[in-house]
């Protein structure tokens, strides 16, 4: 086992931002062969495929029915 390896790894990584430490996190701890939930909420948002939603009337209200 490398002692000093490890206690090196751990001072650069408590180094990083929280940003780059998130980054790492994902990369270490997810199947990057998946698509990220950031990944699916960007291809959502300009995909186009939901497009279709903005010309929807407005059906529902808050006087409806029972809240949820």
């Amino acid at each position: 086992m490398n002692i000093k390896l490890v206690e090196s790894l751990i001072q650069v990584i408590l180094s990083l931002s929280d940003e780059d430490r998130f980054l790492l996190e994902e990369k270490l701890f997810f199947d990057s062969s998946e698509a990220s939930t950031r990944d699916l909420i960007l291809l959502a948002q300009t995909g186009g495929a939901f497009n279709f939603l903005e010309n929807e009337p407005d059906i529902y209200s808050l006087d409806d029915g029972e809240p949820i």
